[in-house]
């Protein structure tokens, strides 16, 4: 009985050392991954920020932060570590703002309201 109650201790600590060891190895995987795509970012890379915003890499010469066109004329500078991956080029649909021949609008576009006037007396 003794001899099972010294096996217990090494056997528990390889179960809980073996998968936070795992998780360690992982991790650090992972942030030498971000890294690397955060330092080979290029002008003209379309890329997603941590906070959901897509852009272009608009100037990527220097070292610790990147601009990014957000829109044409648009540019905004961005700490390279908010880089969160490079999207792929791809030719999203992009619903026009305009009606169709029948004056109706789209189903699914935006509908713009006018703006509000806060100078009017009521």
């Amino acid at each position: 009985m003794g001899n099972l109650s010294s096996l217990m201790f090494p056997l528990l600590l390889v179960l809980l050392a073996v998968p936070l060891f795992l998780s360690a190895r992982k991790q650090k995987r992972a942030m030498a991954e971000q890294q690397q795509l955060q330092s080979s970012l290029q002008p003209g890379d379309k890329v997603m920020t941590t906070s959901g915003l897509y852009g272009t890499v608009a100037d990527a010469s220097h070292d610790t932060t990147i601009d990014i066109e957000i829109s044409e004329g648009v540019v905004t500078r961005w700490l390279r570590a908010a880089i969160r991956e490079k999207v792929a080029d791809t030719d999203e649909a992009v619903v026009e703002d305009s009606a169709d021949e029948t004056g109706e609008q789209p189903v699914g576009a935006a509908q713009v309201a006018e703006p509000l006037d806060h100078n009017a007396k009521k």
